[in-house]
């Protein structure tokens, strides 16, 4: 399918096979395939360029795991078996945020001071519930795999919609955050030698504190001010981390794929992907536009087609060969549907390779499916 007459091949295996690229991050609103793209990329790369691959889902949908034949994946990568030769080697492994937060306490104080941390109801609920804690973990992920220097290859699977990208946010986010008035004032007792909450020499800042103190409990407050003095400690240099992996996204080592279905609404998605990735510097790659219904005869219009199948009826005879002719007349006018709806991806962001996948006759829930797709990146 031609979707632009602008728009050129995608060479998918050349990024795959390109040892000078370590990080493919694949974004895309929900339901256009992403999560099977992603693993399809990651096993191509184990399986045909001789990479060894890790790919990390933070979507947290379970289809990865089924399409790479494991009953589950976790913080820690898995190895998926039954690679072609053997001697391939891949690994899956799913976002644990709370696990990830664990790790980043245990890894950057002391043991008692993290079992405190452990403790503090304020960390039990931000390390579960907290909103942005996925993606501030995303980002730490991603630093600590790229850091350990195992992979040389790592596939990202963002979220679905427009929080695919809010990973690339953390870094600033968290800074917002640390840098608030709120939480300055919040940690002023323990950056002053941590005298109480209570003791505090500015009038007005025991006034906040009487307040405060009247609306969350004394007891309330106490956990939240250790909380945040655990944060002052903890948390710079996990910001650091996260703005050096932000470094890297845009870095050509990394290339973003945008995973797209030529239907208007996540075509429009993938529009706004693109521009995103465009105003952050990030190294857009390519669209994927998956699910391409493909035509037999491209040459043969609909129309012609229906014409064709009516002159046969009228002859009498042949039925089989009309009905062949009408299906084809439907297919042909979809396909014509999806390269119009393609093309405004094009028309917003011309030049952007493309590579498309054709719509699989069933959903893909083994290797041998997602060999299938990987197939149709050559």
């Amino acid at each position: 399918m031609r979707v632009n007459a602008a728009a050129p091949d995608l060479d998918v295996d050349e990024i795959l096979a390109d040892r000078a690229i370590r990080i493919v991050v694949c974004c895309g609103s929900g339901g256009v395939g992403k999560t099977t793209t992603a693993a399809a990329l990651a096993l191509r790369a184990a399986e045909e360029h001789g990479r060894r691959t890790v790919v990390l889902t933070i979507d947290p949908a379970r289809r990865l795991a089924q399409a790479l034949g494991l009953t589950e994946l976790d913080n820690t990568p898995r190895q998926v078996k039954g690679l072609q030769p053997d001697s391939a080697e891949l690994h899956a492994m799913m976002l644990d945020m709370k696990r990830t937060f664990d790790e980043v306490v245990l890894a950057h104080t002391e043991p008692k001071k993290a079992e405190e941390i452990f403790a503090n109801p304020f960390y039990q609920a931000m390390s579960s519930t907290f909103s942005g804690t996925q993606e501030y973990m995303a980002m730490e992920k991603l630093g600590q795999l790229r850091a350990r220097d195992e992979w040389d290859l790592i596939v990202v699977d963002t979220p679905p919609s427009r929080s695919a990208l809010d990973f690339l946010d953390a870094p600033a986010r968290l800074s917002r955050f640390l840098d608030g008035k709120m939480l300055r004032l919040l940690l002023a007792p323990a950056r002053a030698g941590g005298r109480s909450v209570f003791n505090l020499v500015s009038a007005s800042f025991g006034l906040f504190s009487r307040t405060v103190t009247k609306i969350l409990g004394a007891q309330l407050l106490s956990d939240l001010s250790g909380f945040v003095g655990a944060l002052d400690s903890m948390f710079g240099g996990f910001r650091e981390r996260a703005e050096q992996t932000y470094r890297v996204l845009q870095a050509p080592e990394t290339a973003f794929l945008v995973v797209a279905a030529p239907e208007p609404d996540a075509v429009r998605e993938a529009v706004y992907f693109a521009g995103r990735l465009a105003a952050d510097r990030m190294p857009l790659a390519g669209l994927v536009l998956n699910r391409v219904v493909p035509v037999a005869a491209p040459r043969l219009s609909a129309d012609d087609a229906r014409a064709a199948a009516a002159r046969l009826d009228e002859m009498g005879g042949h039925p089989s060969t009309a009905d062949v002719l009408r299906v084809h007349a439907e297919l042909a006018e979809l396909h014509d549907r999806q390269a119009e709806v393609a093309g405004r991806f094009l028309h917003a962001h011309p030049g952007v390779p493309v590579v498309r996948i054709p719509a699989q006759p069933a959903d893909v829930h083994d290797l041998d499916g997602l060999r299938a797709i990987g197939s149709t990146f050559e």
